[in-house]
């Protein structure tokens, strides 16, 4: 039998994490690339995705559109770090991708923060991106024009995230505060007032 010890306290998931939103309807923001008819939207909800880079600034749901598309498109999906992925990782991965395309299975690559890559890593993934073995989407807090290789930036649909307005951001704390995923259970009172809306 195994005893409870003082150090082994449940691991819950940041409250950001279990609110992650799961499809686009749950997305909150980014209305000029999002809402009903724009573009962004209809080649999602279309499946005609293609390569694109999402640039904007930290926290306005970068990755987790990437997952959202991911799941909306059912395509496998695989995130690479620049500080941890080296070219021999980047060619291994994209061989099994190629795979995964020769049995009709799509692969969505994200790189988070591709402005860190170097250029060889930039241009490892190059020849796959060109032949459709993997659709790739970056995510950057910097301008994509002076960061990314230009034969990978001329592949990519460029999309601009905005920071979130005050009203967004107070929605999301009255959803925190009444989803089960996030403090729903609970019995918490906040005001408009106390949310600054």
């Amino acid at each position: 039998m195994e005893e409870d010890s003082l150090f082994a306290a449940p691991a819950d998931e940041p409250l950001a994490a279990r609110l992650r939103p799961r499809t686009l309807d749950e997305f909150v923001g980014q209305e000029q690339l999002l809402g009903p008819g724009k573009i962004l939207r209809n080649l999602i909800e279309e499946d005609r995705i293609s390569s694109m880079i999402f640039w904007g600034p930290p926290g306005v749901g970068k990755t987790t559109l990437a997952k959202i598309i991911a799941n909306t498109t059912q395509s496998r999906f695989i995130t690479f770090s620049a500080v941890t992925s080296g070219i021999k990782e980047i060619r291994q991965v994209m061989q099994e991708a190629e795979q995964s395309r020769r049995f009709g299975e799509r692969t969505i690559v994200f790189i988070d923060e591709i402005h860190r890559f170097n250029k060889a890593q930039q241009d490892a993934f190059l020849p796959f991106v060109e032949k459709g073995s993997i659709i790739l989407i970056g995510a950057t807090t910097e301008n994509p024009s002076f960061e990314v290789n230009g034969a990978l930036l001329s592949r990519c649909k460029v999309f601009v995230l905005k920071a979130l307005q005050k009203e967004e951001v107070v929605g999301l704390l009255k959803r925190a505060i009444r989803d089960p995923r996030g403090y729903g259970d609970k019995d918490i009172v906040i005001t408009d007032e106390m949310l600054g809306a």
